[in-house]
Parts: C-alpha cells; structure tokens; sequence
C-alpha cells in the first residue's frame, strides 16, 4: 500500500513499556485519539496487554500497552503481568519507554534493564507539563540519554495530549513498510466484552481507591445482544467478605455509582445502549491460583 503521493506505506508494531503509573494507558489513548484503556491514580491498573490501533494515511501505528513492571509484589498475578511485558518487548518493531520527567528510580531501571538492543526505543519522558522548574528538563534528558542508546527523545504530556504528534512522525519511519494488518475503522484487537470488563475495573478502582485491596477482577458472565442494545451481565471477584462491602457501600450505593459510571463510559465506547447488572462474589485466593488467572485471562 503506498500513500496518494507514492511515499511507502508503514505499519507496525509498537510496546509502550513503564514501571506503574506513569501514564502509558493515558497516552495510548491519546495515540489512537479513543479511550480503550483504563486509567486511574491506583498503581498496576493495566493488568492485560491491550492493543490500539491507529491508521493515518501514510501509516498505521499497532501500539501495545502493557502492564506496569511489577517489582514489590510477587505473586502468581503480578508474574503472568510480568511474563506479558517482556513477551511483548520480543514481538514489536519499536518500544516507547514511558517515565515521568525528572523522576527514575530503582523501578524505572528495573524496566530499562529489559529493553531490546536489537530494535529502536524512543524514551518518553512523560508529565513534563508538571515541572516547577522547567529549566531541570533537559538536564534530566541528557543523563538519561547517558543510560541507553535511546534513538530519540521525545517530552510529552500524555494528560493534556501535547506533543503527540511529534512522537507519532518519530515513530513512522522505524516501522517496517507494508500493507494494512486491521481494517482502517478498527482502534483495538479487544472484545467489547473485555473492555466492558476493563471499564468496571475502571471505576472500581476510581470510585473505591484504596480502600480495597488490589486483588480484585471482575468476569463477564453473559453478554447478550438484542439489536443495539447490549445486555451484560458481571460478577466482580474479592478476597473476602468485607471487601464485599466496600464494594456494595451502604444501602447498596457504591456500587450503583460503580454500575452507573461504568454504564455511561460503556454506552460511549459502544455508540449504543447498554443494561448492565454487577454483583460481587468472594472468591479467595484467585490473584494466586493459576488456573484460575488463566480462566480470566491474564497470560
């Protein structure tokens, strides 16, 4: 495929890597220019590999979001996200390494220490917006520049969406030339009904914070179509009886609020209308039974 004025056609893939809460799912979603990633404040929300697409005329970008690079929890949840990060880091054209500016630590070098010498990696020097001293940027720059051979350097503010398009022309011309892989309308690889279990997620996480322990998931259980309404029906999975409560709230009104909110995101995403009911189950020890991790999809 080549563009109206014979210039090559690109197209690839490209992993957006961090320890948490950088702000890789925000700027994915900028990058695609539509929300298919969950974010919140709460550490470790992106637990899946998620995929968003965006198709320019010259170009199409097949960005992968990955979980952020868990080093202080070890259990069985936390290595089957790990195992997700350094398999994408093996499969993708270009790597955007996301940290957040005049900010590296233990954590970021932990994720620095994975990134391919055989492919291209751009640092994404994330929130420079929120700088006090906007002189402290580029020094910071340069002695991360000293760390790795980065190809290129590139400030953004993923929350305000600044500089995006800057990032996108430095990443172009890295991937390989080529023919479309996804129809030009897509912008995800993902199911509506996992992204309606992400969106849930989403507001659980907002709405609750940290008054409920991480170990929480929520499972489609039906997901039924009846013309262009949309009938879902999920279960959100805790530990424990009293972290049934939380999430249930008083008289029922936290999640209501969680449905609610979640509902409105969904009916967005979706362009339709949606009947969602949630409930919550207990089911201890999930977030360590590997069988279980596999039944809800964690890889």
């Amino acid at each position: 495929m080549t563009t109206s004025a014979d210039a090559p056609f690109h197209t690839g893939f490209i992993a957006i890597v961090g320890r948490p809460n950088v702000g890789k799912s925000t700027l994915l979603n900028h990058l695609i220019g539509q929300k298919i990633s969950i974010v919140s404040r709460k550490a470790q929300t992106t637990r899946h590999r998620i995929t968003g697409i965006r198709t320019d005329a010259d170009a199409q970008y097949v960005f992968v979001d990955t979980p952020g690079f868990q080093t202080k929890y070890r259990n069985a949840l936390n290595q089957a996200m790990n195992r997700g990060v350094t398999t994408t880091l093996s499969d993708v054209d270009v790597v955007l390494f996301v940290i957040e500016a005049s900010k590296f630590d233990a954590r970021d070098l932990e994720v620095m220490k994975l990134l391919p010498k055989n492919r291209p990696v751009i640092l994404v020097v994330n929130k420079a917006d929120l700088l006090t001293q906007k002189d402290s940027l580029l020094p910071f720059i340069e002695r991360m520049a000293a760390q790795f051979d980065f190809h290129a350097v590139v400030p953004v503010s993923a929350r305000r969406g600044q500089k995006i398009d800057l990032l996108l022309e430095t990443i172009r011309p890295l991937l390989p030339e080529g023919e479309l892989m996804y129809p030009e309308d897509q912008v995800t690889d993902r199911s509506e009904r996992f992204l309606a279990a992400e969106l849930i997620r989403e507001k659980i996480f907002r709405l609750v914070g940290d008054e409920l322990p991480y170990s929480t998931t929520v499972e489609i259980e039906r997901f039924e179509l009846e013309g262009a309404l949309r009938r879902i029906y999920a279960a959100v999975l805790v530990d424990r009886d009293n972290q049934k409560a939380i999430l249930i709230g008083k008289n029922g009104e936290k999640l209501k609020e969680i449905s609610t909110q979640a509902r409105l995101d969904m009916e967005k995403l979706f362009d339709g209308r949606v009947y969602l009911e949630v409930w919550v189950k207990v089911k201890s020890g999930w977030a360590d039974d590997t069988r279980l991790l596999r039944q809800y999809g964690y890889e």
